[in-house]
């Protein structure tokens, strides 16, 4: 796995990168709020038969921070930081889990981007947030940390590495960096656009998933034009670090069927 980095709008956003043999389309993933490229880890391994990128959103991780109001503005930014990657990497597969389900249904709507799929997991087409988790935000950051870290939230294994690890990822991103992540979420809303939103896609949720459950996966595939529906077992909201194995074999599955 390479790092490298790419420069655009007056900030320098770092990805991780591993190729493969041939001529496969590129996939690109994106981490969700308060993330980084490493909740990707176990989808390097994807690399054996498709090339595999994983970037840092602005102010996560490596990447420069953007000054950017919690909404729309944060989103078109992100997108920003997606499209710059692509495009250094030659990505045409994008996977967004949560926020970055987001970032990449806001690419794929308003940009004229060439996409040859889409997988959207732990994620949907309306985030809304819980009111007691925007005010813990505001006002009581451990808190918010310490709820989001419950059970079957972000994870269903009771594998504390899991939790630790994703905590520190918050506290490393920032309280200012995490609030914003989950208030342009709660702006978040395209239900009345899927229909536009041609691009095959795979709408994959872990079974346990109570920040997104199924319910919001069943809608993307019963109002996108060309959506499929899946489900890793044993895991909740970042089932691709729970589940690695059943999550890029559905990946895998789905982009050999679907993408030439």
């Amino acid at each position: 796995m390479d790092a490298a980095t790419v420069d655009h709008h007056g900030r320098t956003i770092a990805y991780r990168h591993r190729g493969a043999d041939g001529t496969r389309p590129t996939i690109l993933c994106i981490h969700g709020s308060g993330g980084s490229h490493a909740v990707w880890r176990g989808q390097f391994r994807i690399a054996r038969d498709y090339p595999v990128a994983a970037l840092d959103l602005s102010g996560h991780g490596d990447s420069d921070d953007v000054d950017a109001d919690p909404g729309y503005e944060t989103l078109s930014a992100y997108v920003d930081d997606v499209v710059a990657v692509a495009d250094a990497t030659d990505a045409s597969v994008l996977v967004g889990n949560s926020l970055g389900g987001a970032v990449a249904l806001t690419l794929a709507l308003e940009r004229d981007f060439d996409l040859d799929a889409l997988v959207l997991t732990g994620t949907g087409a309306k985030l809304a947030v819980l009111d007691d988790l925007l005010d813990w935000l505001d006002d009581d950051f451990d808190r918010a940390v310490s709820f989001l870290h419950g059970d079957d939230k972000l994870f269903h294994t009771d594998d504390e590495r899991f939790r630790e690890g994703s905590k520190q990822a918050m506290y490393d991103a920032g309280h200012a960096v995490v609030r914003r992540d989950f208030r342009s979420c709660h702006t978040f809303d395209v239900r009345d656009e899927l229909d536009q939103l041609t691009v095959p896609t795979l709408a994959l949720v872990g079974e346990y998933d109570r920040l997104t459950p199924p319910s919001y996966h069943e809608y993307l595939d019963d109002e996108l034009p060309d959506c499929e529906f899946g489900t890793i077992e044993d895991a909740a909201h970042l089932a691709m670090l729970e589940q690695p194995a059943a999550f890029n074999d559905a990946v895998t599955s789905f982009l050999d069927r679907r993408v030439e």
